[in-house]
C-alpha cells in the first residue's frame, strides 16, 4: 500500500479533526459549526475559500504553481443523521438525536487531509476544487449547490465522490461503471370513500379494500410490465386508515418509495402506478389523490472516469484489493453532480467494525446504525487517493 509520507505523518492530526466533527454532528443545512471548522482550516493553509453555496456548503480552490490547466472536483458530504448514538467513547456525539452514522465526518477528514497536502505541494498545472457539500441525507445539498452556480463559478472537467463501506476490508476499494446507486422517490395516495358503521358497510364506500387492491396491483408492474433484467423496487411502507374498530373510515392513505437504476424505468413505474390507482378507485366508485415525488436521480458513473480512478487505485493498493461494486438500491445525491459533469463515485473499505474504540455500542458497525463509527486508519489512504487522482488527472495532456 502506497501512502504519501507527509499524509501518514499527519494522520493523528486529521484523526482528531474527524473525531471533533463526529462529536459535534449537525443535520442537513444546519452544518454551521462544521462549515466554520472546514473554512477556517482551509483558509489557514492558503486555500481560496468560498462559502454560501447550498446554504452551508464550502468550496476550496487550490491552484497549481505551474499555471492554468485542467480542473478536477473532489466532493465530501458533511452532514449527520437524526440518530441517537449508542457509542460512549470519548468522541461520541454531544447532541442527543444527532449522529455521524454514515461516515461523513471521515469523508470530510480525508478531503481536508488531501487539501492540506496539495496546498503544501502545488507543483502542478490547473486547479483542484474541493467541494464540502451539506445535506446529503435527504436534503439534496448537491442539487442546491448546483442551483447556486457551483459548476459555473468553479468549472471542472470531472468530479469524483468517495464513500466508506463497512464490511469491505480496510485498504480495499470498490467501483463500477454505470449505475451504482438507485433513484429515490416517494409516493402518497389518499383513497377517498364514504364512512359508515362497520355493521352496515353497504351504506358507505369502504376505502380500505380499495387501498389493498392498489398495493397488490403495484407489484404487477414489477412482474408484468418491467423488463425482468432491470432492477426496480416498489415498497409500500405505510397504510393508515380508521380510528375505531366498528367504523368504516372515510379515507385510507398509502405511502412508500420507488427505486430504479434508470429514469426510463422510473417513468414507466410512475405512469403505471398512477393508472392502476386511478382505475381501481374508479372501479370501486371512490376518488383518489395521487402524488409522486422524485427526490434523487440514479447515480451513474461515467466509464472513462471510472477506469481512470481504477488505475490510480491499482497503483496505491494493487489490483487484488480492488473490487467490482455491487450496485445498491440506496440513493446518493452525488447523482446530481454526475448529471452535470463526467465523473465517478467510488467506495473505500471501512473494515469489519473491530476498529472501534472501547465504549462502542453493541450494534453492528453498519451505515445508519447507532453503533457505527468511521475507521480513522483509512484517512491516510483516502487522502492519498484524492491527491494521486488529482495529480494524475491534471497531468493529462
Amino acid at each position: 500500500m502506497k501512502i504519501i509520507d507527509s499524509i501518514a505523518t499527519e494522520a493523528a492530526r486529521f484523526r482528531d479533526i474527524r473525531r471533533d466533527i463526529h462529536a459535534h454532528p449537525e443535520l442537513c443545512f444546519e452544518e454551521v459549526r462544521t462549515s466554520d471548522t472546514i473554512a477556517a482550516l482551509l483558509a489557514g493553509w492558503g486555500v481560496d475559500v468560498h462559502r454560501g453555496l447550498g446554504k452551508t456548503g464550502v468550496v476550496g480552490v487550490i491552484s497549481g504553481s505551474r499555471g492554468p490547466g485542467r480542473s478536477i472536483g473532489l466532493r465530501a458530504d458533511i452532514d449527520a443523521l437524526p440518530v441517537t448514538e449508542k457509542n460512549t467513547f470519548a468522541h461520541a456525539s454531544v447532541h442527543r438525536g444527532k449522529m455521524h452514522a454514515c461516515g461523513h465526518d471521515g469523508h470530510t477528514a480525508m478531503l481536508l487531509a488531501a487539501a492540506h497536502h496539495l496546498c503544501a505541494n502545488r507543483d502542478f498545472a490547473g486547479r483542484v476544487v474541493c467541494i464540502f457539500q451539506p445535506a446529503e441525507e435527504g436534503g439534496g445539498g448537491a442539487r442546491e449547490m448546483i442551483k447556486d452556480g457551483l459548476f459555473e463559478k468553479f468549472p471542472v472537467d470531472a468530479v469524483f465522490g468517495m464513500h466508506n463501506w463497512p464490511g469491505l476490508p480496510a485498504g480495499h476499494f470498490a467501483l463500477k461503471a454505470g449505475p451504482v446507486m438507485a433513484s429515490s422517490n416517494e409516493f402518497r395516495i389518499v383513497v377517498r370513500g364514504k364512512g359508515s358503521h362497520a355493521a352496515m358497510p353497504h351504506l358507505g364506500l369502504d376505502p380500505v379494500p380499495v387501498a389493498c387492491q392498489m398495493v397488490q396491483g403495484f407489484q404487477t408492474i414489477l412482474t408484468r410490465n418491467k423488463n425482468p433484467q432491470e432492477a426496480g423496487v416498489i415498497s409500500v411502507t405505510m397504510i393508515h386508515a380508521g380510528e375505531a374498530t366498528n367504523v368504516v373510515p372515510d379515507t385510507a392513505e398509502i405511502q412508500g418509495t420507488v427505486r430504479t437504476f434508470t429514469t426510463a424505468l422510473l417513468d414507466l413505474i410512475e405512469t403505471r402506478m398512477r393508472e392502476i390507482a386511478t382505475h381501481i378507485a374508479a372501479a370501486f366508485g371512490v376518488q383518489c389523490d395521487f402524488e409522486f415525488v422524485r427526490n434523487y436521480p440514479p447515480t451513474v458513473n461515467h466509464a472513462a472516469q471510472t477506469a481512470f480512478a481504477h488505475r490510480v487505485m491499482a497503483e496505491l493498493v494493487g489490483e487484488e484489493a480492488i473490487h467490482e461494486f455491487e450496485p445498491s438500491m440506496g440513493a446518493e445525491d452525488f447523482a446530481f453532480m454526475l448529471e452535470k459533469r463526467p465523473g465517478a463515485y467510488v467506495i473505500i473499505g471501512n473494515g469489519g467494525g473491530d476498529h472501534r474504540s472501547p465504549g462502542h455500542g453493541a450494534g453492528p458497525c453498519t451505515l445508519h446504525n447507532a453503533s457505527y463509527d468511521f475507521n480513522d486508519d483509512i484517512i491516510p489512504l483516502g487522502a492519498s487517493f484524492w491527491v494521486e487522482l488529482s495529480r494524475r488527472w491534471l497531468a493529462q495532456a
